[in-house]
C-alpha cells in the first residue's frame, strides 16, 4: 500500500539553556557523564517564548522527570546507517539514537528541579545551548518504563561491556 507522503510544520515553543556549546562537549545521553568537564548530570534551562503561557506549563509542579521533543538543529542530513558510539560497527539509523536521522527529531528524559517564571529548571541534560524545543511532556513511570524490554543489539555490548558502558564526549582530533 502506497501511502502519501505527509508535509508537516512545526515551530519551537521553548529553547534549552545548557552548558554545552559544542557538540564535542555534550554526553551521548543524559545519564552518561563520564568523559564531560565536570564529570556531573548538566544542570540546564527550558525558557519558553514569550507566547506560551506559565499556565501551560505550571502543573508540571511534582513531577520528577519530563520529556523533551527537541530538534537536532545542527545535524546536516542523515544516512541510512550510523556508527554509534558503543556499536562496533554500522547499524540502522532508527535502531540508533544518533542526530542524523531522517526527521532530525530527538527525545530527551531529564529531571525536572523546579519551574521559575517562564522556564523550568533542569539536570541531565545532553541538549546543545540553543537547541530548539518542540514539545514538553511529563514523565509518567508506570506508562513510560520498561525496565525488562530488550533492547536489540545493546543488550550485546552491555553483556560484553557492562550496562553502563557508553562512552563519554569524544575528544577533538590532534588534542590529549
Amino acid at each position: 500500500m502506497k501511502s502519501p507522503i505527509l508535509e508537516f510544520t512545526g515551530r519551537p515553543i521553548a529553547f534549552a539553556r545548557s552548558p554545552y556549546a559544542n557538540r564535542i562537549d555534550a554526553p551521548h545521553q543524559p545519564t552518561v557523564v563520564e568523559g564531560t568537564e565536570t564529570g556531573a548530570a548538566a544542570e540546564a534551562r527550558i525558557e519558553f517564548l514569550a507566547d506560551v503561557p506559565a499556565s501551560a506549563f505550571r502543573d508540571l509542579a511534582g513531577f520528577e522527570r519530563i520529556w523533551l521533543v527537541f530538534v537536532f538543529h545542527r545535524s546536516e542530513g542523515w544516512k541510512a546507517e550510523v556508527r554509534p558510539p558503543r556499536g562496533g560497527g554500522k547499524r540502522s539509523v532508527l535502531a540508533t539514537r544518533s542526530p542524523h536521522r531522517p526527521n532530525a527529531i530527538g527525545l530527551s528524559a531529564v529531571e525536572l528541579l523546579g519551574i521559575d517564571a517562564h522556564a523550568l529548571r533542569v539536570r541531565g541534560m545532553d541538549l546543545l545551548d540553543g537547541t530548539p524545543i518542540l514539545d514538553v511532556k511529563p514523565y509518567v513511570p508506570y506508562a513510560d518504563a520498561f525496565p525488562s524490554a530488550r533492547a536489540g543489539w545493546i543488550d550485546a555490548i552491555d553483556e560484553s561491556l557492562g550496562r553502563h558502558s557508553a562512552p563519554g564526549p569524544r575528544r577533538p582530533r590532534g588534542k590529549g
